[in-house]
Protein backbone atom coordinates (compact mmCIF):
# COMPACT_ATOMS: atom_id res chain seq x y z
CA UNK A 1 0.00 0.00 0.00
CA UNK A 2 2.93 2.23 0.94
CA UNK A 3 4.38 1.39 -2.52
CA UNK A 4 1.25 2.65 -4.57
CA UNK A 5 0.79 5.86 -2.48
CA UNK A 6 4.43 7.01 -3.41
CA UNK A 7 3.81 5.81 -6.88
CA UNK A 8 0.51 8.06 -7.18
CA UNK A 9 2.50 11.26 -5.80
CA UNK A 10 5.61 10.73 -7.86
CA UNK A 11 6.51 13.37 -10.11
CA UNK A 12 6.02 12.54 -13.91
CA UNK A 13 9.39 10.46 -15.76
CA UNK A 14 11.77 13.62 -16.69
CA UNK A 15 11.97 14.43 -20.54
CA UNK A 16 15.30 14.34 -21.89
CA UNK A 17 15.56 17.15 -24.99
CA UNK A 18 17.68 17.06 -27.83
CA UNK A 19 18.26 20.84 -28.86
CA UNK A 20 18.76 19.44 -32.57
CA UNK A 21 15.42 18.55 -32.82
CA UNK A 22 13.71 21.39 -31.61
CA UNK A 23 15.82 23.60 -33.35
CA UNK A 24 14.46 26.22 -36.06
CA UNK A 25 15.41 29.29 -38.16
CA UNK A 26 13.13 32.17 -37.49
CA UNK A 27 12.81 36.41 -36.96
CA UNK A 28 12.65 36.82 -33.34
CA UNK A 29 9.75 37.53 -31.03
CA UNK A 30 8.44 40.86 -30.02
CA UNK A 31 8.95 42.87 -33.35
CA UNK A 32 10.46 40.40 -35.83
CA UNK A 33 14.02 42.11 -36.01
CA UNK A 34 16.24 40.43 -37.64
CA UNK A 35 16.41 36.48 -38.21
CA UNK A 36 17.83 33.79 -34.79
CA UNK A 37 17.72 30.58 -34.85
CA UNK A 38 15.68 29.29 -31.90
CA UNK A 39 15.89 26.11 -29.86
CA UNK A 40 12.18 25.91 -28.13
CA UNK A 41 13.25 22.97 -25.38
CA UNK A 42 10.13 23.45 -23.43
CA UNK A 43 8.17 23.01 -26.09
CA UNK A 44 9.08 19.39 -26.26
CA UNK A 45 8.02 19.03 -22.29
CA UNK A 46 4.35 17.82 -22.18
CA UNK A 47 1.62 20.01 -20.61
CA UNK A 48 1.12 20.88 -17.89
CA UNK A 49 4.80 22.18 -17.70
CA UNK A 50 5.59 25.25 -14.55
CA UNK A 51 8.63 26.86 -16.83
CA UNK A 52 9.94 27.79 -20.19
CA UNK A 53 13.56 27.34 -21.12
CA UNK A 54 14.80 28.03 -24.75
CA UNK A 55 18.08 28.80 -26.23
CA UNK A 56 18.47 31.60 -28.89
CA UNK A 57 20.95 32.79 -31.41
CA UNK A 58 20.07 36.44 -32.50
CA UNK A 59 22.24 36.74 -35.79
CA UNK A 60 23.78 39.74 -36.04
CA UNK A 61 21.88 42.63 -35.84
CA UNK A 62 18.75 40.78 -34.85
CA UNK A 63 17.06 41.81 -31.09
CA UNK A 64 14.02 40.44 -29.27
CA UNK A 65 11.82 43.84 -29.18
CA UNK A 66 10.84 45.39 -26.13
CA UNK A 67 7.21 44.10 -24.73
CA UNK A 68 6.03 43.81 -21.69
CA UNK A 69 6.31 40.79 -18.99
CA UNK A 70 3.86 39.41 -16.76
CA UNK A 71 6.36 37.38 -15.04
CA UNK A 72 10.34 37.42 -14.05
CA UNK A 73 12.40 36.04 -16.90
CA UNK A 74 15.84 35.98 -17.09
CA UNK A 75 18.47 36.38 -20.25
CA UNK A 76 21.83 34.31 -19.84
CA UNK A 77 24.56 35.06 -22.30
CA UNK A 78 26.54 32.38 -23.45
CA UNK A 79 28.54 34.06 -26.22
CA UNK A 80 28.50 37.20 -27.80
CA UNK A 81 27.47 40.38 -26.18
CA UNK A 82 23.76 42.26 -26.37
CA UNK A 83 22.72 45.42 -25.01
CA UNK A 84 19.25 44.41 -22.73
CA UNK A 85 16.77 47.27 -21.68
CA UNK A 86 13.98 47.34 -18.85
CA UNK A 87 12.08 50.25 -18.65
CA UNK A 88 14.51 52.41 -20.20
CA UNK A 89 17.53 51.54 -18.73
CA UNK A 90 19.78 49.39 -20.91
CA UNK A 91 23.28 47.60 -20.15
CA UNK A 92 25.84 45.69 -21.90
CA UNK A 93 25.89 41.88 -21.30
CA UNK A 94 28.58 39.40 -22.56
CA UNK A 95 29.17 35.79 -22.13
CA UNK A 96 28.96 34.69 -17.95
CA UNK A 97 26.11 37.14 -17.42
CA UNK A 98 22.95 37.55 -17.23
CA UNK A 99 20.09 40.16 -16.52
CA UNK A 100 16.85 39.66 -13.99
CA UNK A 101 14.14 40.89 -15.33
CA UNK A 102 11.00 41.80 -13.34
CA UNK A 103 7.34 41.14 -13.63
CA UNK A 104 5.51 44.51 -15.08
CA UNK A 105 8.86 45.86 -17.13
CA UNK A 106 8.96 46.55 -20.39
CA UNK A 107 11.85 44.26 -21.86
CA UNK A 108 14.17 43.78 -25.13
CA UNK A 109 17.58 42.43 -25.57
CA UNK A 110 19.34 43.33 -29.42
CA UNK A 111 22.91 41.71 -30.56
CA UNK A 112 25.92 44.26 -30.63
CA UNK A 113 29.17 43.56 -31.76
CA UNK A 114 30.72 40.79 -34.77
CA UNK A 115 29.78 37.96 -32.86
CA UNK A 116 26.09 36.24 -32.75
CA UNK A 117 24.53 36.63 -29.59
CA UNK A 118 23.70 33.13 -27.98
CA UNK A 119 21.20 33.41 -24.94
CA UNK A 120 19.01 31.22 -22.47
CA UNK A 121 15.55 32.61 -21.40
CA UNK A 122 13.60 31.29 -18.51
CA UNK A 123 10.63 32.25 -17.08
CA UNK A 124 7.66 30.64 -15.72
CA UNK A 125 4.83 29.27 -17.70
CA UNK A 126 1.61 31.47 -17.24
CA UNK A 127 -0.54 28.70 -19.01
CA UNK A 128 -0.56 26.30 -16.54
Amino acid sequence: MMLSLFLALAAPPMVVVREEDVKREEPPPHGNIGMSTAYRISDAVPAPRAMEFRKRILHRGAAIGLHPINHDEVYYVLSGEGDVSSDGVTTRLKPGMAAYLFKDAVVGIRQVGKKPLTLIISYPNNQQ
